[in-house]
């Protein structure tokens, strides 16, 4: 079925800096509301680069998000056109219609006589990228674009997330949980009904299916889909942003100094592991039950989230059947049908969370949320042949520029992913026309913060200040590039 009806897609722009000639920079919007960006067009990436170029800066709200909804109602059938083809060519489009009142110019804003260059981090770094496969080049539509931590290889069960934690969180915390996840995991596979129950009481979950307990106590690190709070992937340098909850969480989990009535705790179990303690098991619980369970504060904690209430029931089918609109719908949807990355336990080696956390515990969300339609159906799995159809791991196309945080939990699935072929600058004409980055000690997107504006690049750490200044230098070089052709 076709037909040529049409929606409103937000977006907000700001002209403050915008001489003619200068760059149209599209931020894209992604997963989120148009204004929950706004802080990159007010002191972060945006702002730099539109008082470094002359740009006038953009945000653009993607489909199905915010306000830029089709449909009342996200039935599976109105979710049809959420996919990421019909994302990038709302992007084109945009680029060559969009208007902008009061800007004032000798020259047409819209591609391509004015060179536009997309921007995006996380989900929208890959649009960004996909964008700029399809839609750009030389004779392109779209001049130019950044994929920020741009997750651009899709996989199904992505239990690569935890890897970087393994590796750069506090030792002492990440084997403790190691060790207690191993004997959770030992507990669950006797079936023992009343041990399992022993278990979760510790943590006052014993109300709890036992995947959503696994789920709940894994909050702190990153539990599989969303969760309450901060974890290590919301770790940040900007102090405005930062959420350091997870070093919270470690200190307590560690503590030498707790008393003895947690420390006890550690033998509460012991008589699954030969008498030997779970070290640290009574800091690990009473962490979650002073800083998690009253994420869930007026309701049973086996209830699913409503309102404020953050719960940890995940079971009830009604929850997910709820078809108004909302935006974790519409990334559930998403990853059901096109990118996967369920977070899910590794299969063998240690694991900061419970092997019972495996990809069929996301995907039987996509089933209670997304059931047949008229028009429309979800895939048994997630079709990643739609998402790796554009390269994967190599991305490419003449002035894409990839850049990734060394310490990003979404790295394997970038552009630097540790399984990607070695990344080296051949020559000065391969670093502005295939531009890469990989940023030491970088987490998620840090280089798309900002301390106010251009001035202020000069006093931000010195790994995003070189960050920033490589992504102003690569955009005043397109934007000459751009200019020389009509010379």
């Amino acid at each position: 079925m076709s037909n040529r009806t049409t929606f409103s897609q937000r977006y907000y722009f700001d002209a403050s800096y915008y001489k003619p000639g200068g760059p149209i920079l599209l931020y894209l919007g992604g997963e989120t509301s148009g204004p929950s960006r706004f802080p990159l067009m007010q002191t972060g990436i945006i702002k730099i680069l539109m008082e470094a170029t002359n740009g006038l800066g953009i945000i653009l709200e993607n489909r199905y998000y915010g306000e830029s909804f089709p449909f009342n109602l996200s039935t599976t059938d109105n979710l049809r056109f959420l996919t990421t083809e019909q994302t990038i060519a709302d992007n084109a489009y945009f680029a060559q219609h969009a208007t902008f009142p009061g800007v004032t110019s000798n020259i047409s804003l819209n591609a391509p006589h004015s060179p536009w260059i997309l921007y995006g981090g996380s989900l929208a770094g890959s649009q960004a990228a996909f964008s700029l496969k399809t839609y750009g080049g030389d004779g392109g539509i779209i001049w130019g674009g950044i994929a920020t931590s741009g997750v651009t290889k899709a996989v199904v069960g992505y239990s690569q997330w935890y890897a970087p934690i393994q590796e750069l969180a506090p030792q002492d915390c990440v084997g403790s949980i190691n060790g207690i996840v191993e004997n959770i995991d030992r507990v669950f596979d006797t079936g023992n009904r009343t041990l399992i129950n022993k278990m979760k009481g510790l943590f006052d979950m014993e109300s709890l299916y036992d995947v959503d307990f696994a789920r709940a106590i894994a909050f702190p690190i990153g539990g599989p889909f969303v969760y309450p709070g901060c974890t290590y992937q919301e770790l940040n340098w900007d102090a405005s942003v930062d959420c350091p909850y997870f070093w919270e969480f470690c200190r307590n989990v560690t503590d030498l100094t707790a008393s003895a009535n947690i420390t006890s705790v550690d033998y509460a179990l012991s008589e699954a592991t030969n008498g030997e303690p779970w070290i640290n098991l009574g800091n690990y619980a009473n962490y979650i039950k002073t800083a998690i369970n009253p994420y869930c504060r007026h309701l049973p904690l086996n209830h699913t989230p409503h309102g404020h209430d953050f719960c940890f029931g995940t079971q009830n089918e009604t929850y997910w059947a709820d078809v108004r609109p909302w935006p974790l719908k519409s990334f559930l949807y998403t990853s059901c049908t096109e990118i996967g990355f369920y977070q899910a336990a590794p299969e063998s080696g240690p694991s900061l969370i419970s092997k019972v956390l495996n990809v069929n515990y996301t995907q039987q969300w996509c089933r209670w949320a997304f059931p047949p339609g008229k028009y429309n159906s979800i895939p048994d799995s997630p079709d990643v042949d739609r998402i790796n159809k554009y390269g994967g791991y190599n991305v490419v196309q003449k002035r894409l520029a990839h850049i990734d945080g060394a310490a990003d939990v979404w790295r394997d699935a970038c552009y630097h992913s540790t399984d990607a072929p070695e990344r080296l600058t051949q020559n000065a004409i391969s670093a502005y026309e295939n531009p890469q980055l990989l940023i030491a000690g970088a987490g998620h997107c840090w280089n798309s913060f900002g301390l106010g504006g251009l001035a202020n690049v000069s006093i931000t750490p010195q790994f995003i200040q070189g960050a920033q200044y490589w992504i102003i230098r690569i955009v005043q070089k397109w934007v000459a590039e751009f200019h020389a052709q009509g010379s």
